[in-house]
């Protein structure tokens, strides 16, 4: 049993850790704000660039598409990219990146493709080196992950696109978590190259439910050129912003709950200390009183 001297060391220590937790939790809450907003105003630019990719994809003549979105032709090599963070003490979110990348590795094992990776973020390299670093091509540190921007994104971006124009894969499928609340981060993959736009045969327009016919200067194909690259960069900052946002509400979380526990650590452990100092002071008046009917 535990004497009193270590029971009041471990309560003060686990009082320290409590302040520590709450102190993270706070400073969580205050980043998942602005990061929720940044990641909320990513979305609808993030999902109109798809679809005017897909009006004008429609509006093609059967003439040669870019190759960022036609790709090469194949389906034999892949390049992953995953997007976690750098700091742990976040609950279970890279882990659940991570889990939804190795089932994706497993089905394009099963199917006999190449698999090639790029991992964005410390800890998903940390995690995944240990069985899958022969496949691991490039590992991209963000210049300052703390100050996210479009310029981090470029970065990524330069070099999913670099390794595409030299032929090193045929499709890229990015992996990053969705930020739905403070509760729930979900796990997602997005094909990435070839752009993944609707199929033109049985496309309509309905100017009265609010659609309208679109004339292309210049050429539809000649934008695709320009635009393509820019939805790359696109996809890949709201990607970003996405993990992050996903990122402070599972650490808001985390710390939360480590909070709580420590709460019921030191209640169990104060019961402790407290029982058994009662035990010793009624051990030493039984001795007292027993010294003094001696007398």
């Amino acid at each position: 049993m535990a004497s009193l001297k270590d029971l009041r060391n471990r309560i003060a220590s686990v009082k320290a850790t409590q302040k520590i937790t709450k102190a993270m939790q706070m400073v969580a809450a205050a980043k998942l704000r602005r990061a929720q907003v940044a990641a909320e105003a990513a979305r609808p630019y993030s999902e109109r660039m798809a679809s005017v990719l897909a009006n004008i994809a429609n509006a093609m003549d059967d003439g040669e598409a870019p190759a960022l979105m036609a790709g090469t032709g194949k389906d034999d090599t892949h390049l992953l990219v995953l997007f976690t963070s750098d700091r742990g003490l976040c609950g279970g979110f890279n882990a659940q990146i991570v889990r939804r990348f190795r089932e994706h590795i497993r089905k394009l094992d099963a199917e006999g493709k190449t698999v090639k990776i790029v991992t964005v973020g410390k800890k998903g390299y940390d995690m995944i080196r240990r069985d899958l670093s022969a496949r691991i091509v490039e590992r991209v540190e963000l210049s300052n992950p703390k100050a996210l921007g479009f310029a981090q994104a470029e970065e990524v971006a330069e070099t999913v696109m670099a390794r595409f124009e030299k032929g090193e894969y045929d499709v890229a499928t990015i992996f990053y978590s969705e930020f739905v609340n403070v509760i729930t981060q979900k796990p997602t993959a997005q094909q990435l190259i070839p752009a993944m736009v609707p199929p033109a045969e049985g496309a309509s327009v309905d100017a009265s439910a609010g659609g309208a016919l679109y004339d292309y200067e210049p050429e539809p194909e000649a934008i695709l050129e320009d635009i393509l690259p820019r939805n790359v960069k696109v996809q890949i900052f709201r990607a970003l912003l996405e993990n992050a946002a996903s990122e402070q509400g599972a650490r808001m979380s985390a710390m939360d709950n480590a909070t709580r526990n420590a709460g019921d650590m030191i209640k169990k452990l104060s019961i402790s200390y407290n029982r058994q100092r009662q035990a010793q002071i009624t051990t030493e008046l039984i001795e007292i009183i027993a010294g003094a009917e001696a007398l």
